[in-house]
């Protein structure tokens, strides 16, 4: 497993364009997760992009380890919220009781379909039980490669709640919606809020 190429090539050319045409509003569905934690908690942010995300995480004053698979990302992330991100791949992640949540915000959706799977075990064994996790995906019926070439693993909702089932996690809460990514292609989108089972 590895990630794809392509993918990071685009975000590591186009890490300026992310830091200045999103703004500094966070996602609309962090709050709402970030209820669910207790005070302090330690969160790990996959896929934290330009930090937006990050800067909400840690005003709120959880423990945050912000990550992303492009160091240009990192960079940016870092010199406009300092949140102390630091390059890490999905694939490498291998931390086992660590975090009391994972937040995974429009970035779970560039693994390939196969490598999926393997992604969410680790992150499973990456929270303590009790532990939260949030991911969303743009829903499809095929993998492929999105109008700006970023590979996109496009499945369907059922697929979904089968893989995250398999790796143990139960779900919470699942929310279909209309959205519009980067390229500007209008799709359902699902979003999950899933827990790791108390010991």
């Amino acid at each position: 497993m590895s990630a794809d190429a392509a993918t990071i090539a685009y975000y590591q050319a186009n890490a300026a364009y992310y830091t200045f045409s999103f703004g500094q509003a966070p996602s609309h569905h962090l709050d709402g997760f970030l209820d669910r934690l207790e005070p302090g908690a330690r969160v790990l942010e996959l896929g934290c992009g330009a930090g937006r995300d990050s800067a909400r995480i840690a005003e709120r004053g959880f423990d945050l380890d912000a990550t992303d698979g492009t160091p240009a990302m990192v960079r940016k992330a870092n010199e406009r919220f300092a949140v102390g991100a630091r390059a890490m791949r999905f694939d490498e992640l291998d931390a086992v009781d660590a975090y009391d949540a994972v937040w995974a915000h429009a970035c779970l959706l560039h693994v390939a379909r196969t490598d999926l799977p393997a992604v969410l075990a680790a992150i499973h064994d990456a929270l303590r039980p009790g532990g939260w996790h949030f991911a969303n995906y743009k829903l499809g019926t095929g993998e492929g490669r999105d109008p700006l070439g970023r590979l996109t693993n496009l499945p369907g909702e059922p697929w979904l709640e089968s893989a995250y089932r398999v790796a143990g996690f139960a779900i919470v809460d699942m929310v279909c919606y209309r959205g519009k990514g980067a390229d500007g292609v209008q799709r359902d989108w699902a979003a999950f809020t899933l827990r790791k089972e108390p010991a």
